[in-house]
């Protein structure tokens, strides 16, 4: 259960750089920096480049840098776009901060456009407003105790008031939880529910397959 920064080296880093492809070059150049960024010998080649405290990374024509100031990403900028020169392969460059508060990335550079801006600040308002939902998941008999307080726990953590369901048309093996708080946070809530609801039934699972 966590944000969007999917590594622990990457949540130390609270600068991203995402550096999209030009596909709209549909040369030799392309695809032969496609196929070593799949073998990652464009990540090594960077990494080389780089200071040793810029975390690099690629999704298909993405290529990502994480570091803990501005300062630092910038020299890997230069870095980047460099090795992607020398391949004849220009990209769409983004500067994003991470926002602890929102749990997301804001673009920092370019500047959004008004359209993007409003657009933003719509978003904004939308996942700060407060909502209320049931989620209802599946738990073992034996660990649902634990079950239902590693979700209060996790509520409590989120700022969210918790409410555990009792209902008559319930399952014995499943648990209601009804959450209220902003809706970014309840999203996270529901993420982390269906990890925990994973984790208790294969750990019950074992448990049971237990000869002891």
């Amino acid at each position: 259960m966590g944000s969007e920064q999917s590594t622990s080296a990457q949540d130390q880093q609270d600068w991203r750089l995402q550096a999209e492809l030009d596909v709209a070059d549909a040369g030799g150049s392309l695809r032969g920096l496609i196929g070593r960024l799949r073998g990652s010998d464009v990540v090594k080649e960077i990494e080389e480049r780089v200071p040793h405290d810029v975390v690099i990374t690629h999704d298909g024509k993405l290529l990502f840098a994480y570091a803990a100031d501005a300062s630092i990403l910038d020299g890997a900028r230069g870095a980047i776009e460099a090795v992607l020169a020398g391949d004849g392969v220009t990209a769409r460059v983004r500067i994003s901060r991470w926002d602890d508060e929102l749990d997301q990335w804001l673009q920092i550079d370019p500047p959004l456009t008004g359209e993007e801006q409003a657009a933003a600040t719509a978003a904004k308002a939308d996942a700060e407003a407060i909502d209320t939902r049931t989620l209802v998941a599946s738990s073992g008999r034996q660990v649902r105790a634990e079950f239902e307080q590693t979700m209060s726990a996790w509520a409590d953590k989120l700022g969210l008031q918790c409410e555990i369901v009792e209902h008559p048309h319930l399952l014995s093996t499943q648990v209601a939880f009804t959450v209220t708080g902003p809706r970014r946070k309840l999203d996270e809530f529901a993420q982390g529910l269906k990890a925990e609801q994973l984790q208790t039934i294969r750990t019950e699972w074992a448990v049971m397959s237990s000869p002891l």
